[in-house]
C-alpha cells in the first residue's frame, strides 16, 4: 500500500474515531434546560439593562453604570472575580440631558428626531425659521456667508428620495430551506465577506472628507441647528455619531438626525417655497475625567487540576447606541450570556475549566474592547506575536445578532469543530436550533479571537425585525425582545459552555493566521 495513501486513512480512521467518541451529557442537558426553560430569569436581567439602566453608548454615564450593576450581579450569583478591566484609552463620553423639537410653522407639530452623538448642545431653546441651503462641495457655502449665525438648517441634497411602501414582513424567522443552504456551503463558497474595491473606498473617503469640510464650515458660520436626513420609515429612524469622541476633538454643532417622514415633509415645503419654523432645546453633556474603556469580567473557577487553567470565554458587546435602550442591540445577547452563567450557577455546575463571561465595551465603535482584551491578554494580530494564555482558551462564544433565537452556529472555517457542535445541538432540534454552517458571519467580538487563532465563533440567530427595524434605532427598545426565543438562546449556551468545559480536548483550531506584513 501506498505510504501516503495509508497515512490518509489513518488520519481518516482517527478523525471519524473522535466523532464517533463525541458524548451529549444527557443528564446535564436535561438540568440546563429545566432552569433555562421553566426558572428562566432572562427578561428580568433584559429589563434591568434596558428599561432600568437605559442607553450605554461608549464611556457614557449610562454604560458606567451598566457595568457597575453587572458586576454586582455577577457578585449576588456567586461569581467569582467579578469586576472591570480596562482595555485601553477610548475617549470622552456624551450622553443626552434633554431634547425636544417640534415645528410652529405652518402648524404645530413633535417631531421624531435624535441628537447625534457626540454633538453639542443648543444652549436653551431656539427659535428660527427653517434655511434650506444647496451645498454639494464647501466651495457652494461662500454665498451663505455671514447669513447662517443662530439659523437651523438643511442641506438640499438631491439623494434624499420620497419614501415607498414597502409590501415585505418587518420580522422573518430562517426558513428550513435558508437553514439548509447555510448548512451545505463548502469551505470554499464560504469566504470572508469582501471589503469595498479601492475605487469604491476611495469615493467613499472623499465623500467623507467632503461632508466634514462641509460641517466644519457650517461650525464656523455657527449655526444654531443641523437638521440631517434619518435612514428608516414609519417613525422609526437609525441613528450614529456626528462628531468625534477624541479626547482633543473639536466641538461639532448642534444636529438632530431627523425621522424620514418629518424631514420630508419639511423638505417639500421649503422646496415649494413655503416657510418653515421650528423650535428645538438641546442639551448635551461631555465626560472626559476617565477616558479608559472598560469590560465587565466574571467566572466560575475550574476545579480540575489539570485543566483549570483553561478558560472557556463567553460574551457580547454592552455598549449601545442612545436613541433607545439597545434592547436587540445588544442587551439582549448580554443578558442571554448572564443567564447562562446564572443556569450554571443553579443547577451547581462544577467545571473542569474556568467559565468566564466577559461584556464587552465600545464594541459599536470598531471591536474596541474585544480587541483591546484579546491584545493584553492573547497576542497581537498584526504581528502574531501571542502570549502563553493564548493556547489556553478552548473556544469563544459570541451573540450579537438581535433577539432571534439560536438556529445553529458559525463554524468560522474550522472544519473539525464541525462534527462536536453537531452533536452538541443534537438535544435542542426539536426547539430549531440543529444547523452547522462553515461559513461566518462578520462584524462581532468573535473575530477579535479568530484574528489570533482562538477558536472565535458566533451563533446563528432568526434575523427577526433586527435590520428592518431595531439595529441602531430610536425603536429597539425592550418591547422588541422575544421573550421564548431568549431563553432558548440562554439553555442552548449554557450546554455549549458545559460540554466545551467538561470536553476531555480542546475545541480543535484551525491553522494559525499569518501576519498581514509576514512575506508568505
Amino acid at each position: 500500500m501506498n505510504k501516503k495513501f495509508a497515512a490518509t486513512l489513518m488520519a481518516v480512521g482517527l478523525f471519524v474515531s473522535a466523532i464517533a467518541q463525541e458524548k451529549v451529557d444527557q443528564s446535564a442537558v436535561e438540568k440546563i434546560r429545566k432552569e433555562g426553560l421553566e426558572n428562566s430569569k432572562v427578561m428580568d436581567i433584559a429589563f434591568q439593562i434596558t428599561d432600568v439602566l437605559g442607553p450605554r453608548l461608549s464611556n457614557s454615564p449610562g454604560l458606567k453604570k451598566a457595568q457597575d450593576w453587572a458586576v454586582k450581579q455577577f457578585t449576588d450569583w456567586g461569581l467569582r472575580n467579578a469586576r472591570l478591566e480596562a482595555w485601553g484609552t477610548f475617549g470622552k463620553g456624551w450622553q443626552i440631558d434633554k431634547y425636544y423639537a417640534a415645528t410652529t410653522a405652518p402648524f404645530y407639530k413633535a417631531i421624531i428626531a435624535s441628537p447625534k452623538a457626540w454633538t453639542t448642545g443648543t444652549n436653551g431653546l431656539i427659535k428660527s425659521s427653517v434655511i434650506l441651503i444647496k451645498a454639494d462641495t464647501v466651495s457652494d457655502l461662500d454665498q451663505y456667508k455671514g447669513k447662517l449665525a443662530g439659523k437651523i438648517v438643511m442641506i438640499d441634497q438631491s439623494n434624499v428620495q420620497p419614501l415607498k411602501n414597502s409590501y415585505k414582513p418587518d420580522a422573518i424567522i430562517h426558513s428550513d430551506s435558508t437553514l439548509q443552504a447555510m448548512a451545505t456551503v463548502t469551505l470554499q463558497g464560504s469566504a470572508q465577506r469582501r471589503g469595498a474595491t479601492p475605487t469604491a473606498m476611495t469615493a467613499m473617503m472623499r465623500q467623507r472628507a467632503n461632508r466634514a469640510a462641509i460641517a466644519q464650515r457650517l461650525q464656523e458660520e455657527n449655526i444654531g441647528l443641523l437638521l440631517s436626513f434619518a435612514r428608516g420609515n414609519h417613525g422609526t429612524l437609525f441613528t450614529s455619531n456626528g462628531a468625534s469622541y477624541a479626547l482633543d476633538a473639536k466641538p461639532a454643532s448642534p444636529e438632530l438626525e431627523v425621522s424620514a417622514e418629518d424631514y420630508l415633509h419639511m423638505l417639500r415645503l421649503l422646496r415649494a417655497g413655503h416657510p418653515v419654523e421650528l423650535e428645538a432645546d438641546i442639551k448635551t453633556s461631555f465626560y472626559a475625567e476617565d477616558p479608559q474603556g472598560y469590560n465587565v469580567i466574571a467566572e466560575i473557577p475550574g476545579t480540575d487540576k489539570k485543566l483549570k487553567d483553561e478558560v472557556v470565554i463567553i460574551g457580547g458587546h454592552y455598549d449601545s447606541w442612545h436613541a433607545a435602550t439597545g434592547a436587540t442591540d445588544n442587551a439582549a445577547g448580554s443578558a442571554v450570556m448572564m443567564e447562562a452563567m446564572r443556569i450554571l450557577k443553579a443547577i451547581d455546575f462544577k467545571p473542569k475549566r474556568t467559565l468566564r463571561v466577559v461584556l464587552w465595551s465600545s464594541e459599536e465603535q470598531g471591536l474596541f474592547g474585544s480587541r483591546g482584551y484579546v491584545a493584553k491578554h492573547y497576542g497581537d494580530p498584526k504581528t502574531m506575536v501571542l502570549t502563553k494564555d493564548q493556547k489556553k482558551v478552548s473556544a469563544y462564544y459570541n451573540l450579537d445578532n438581535g433577539t432571534g433565537a439560536i438556529r445553529g452556529v458559525y463554524m468560522q472555517g474550522n472544519e473539525a469543530a464541525k462534527p462536536i457542535f453537531e452533536e452538541w445541538l443534537s438535544p435542542f432540534h426539536d426547539i430549531g436550533a440543529k444547523t452547522v454552517t462553515i461559513g461566518n458571519t462578520g462584524g462581532t467580538d468573535h473575530l477579535a479571537f479568530d484574528a489570533v487563532g482562538i477558536p472565535g465563533f458566533q451563533f446563528i440567530q432568526d434575523p427577526m425585525d433586527y435590520g428592518t427595524r431595531t439595529h441602531h434605532s430610536n425603536q429597539d427598545t425592550y418591547d422588541r425582545l422575544d421573550a421564548e426565543a431568549l431563553k432558548r438562546s440562554a439553555t442552548i449556551v449554557a450546554s455549549f459552555v458545559y460540554h466545551t468545559s467538561e470536553r476531555a480536548a480542546q475545541i480543535p483550531r484551525k491553522p494559525l493566521p499569518q501576519a498581514p506584513d509576514a512575506k508568505p
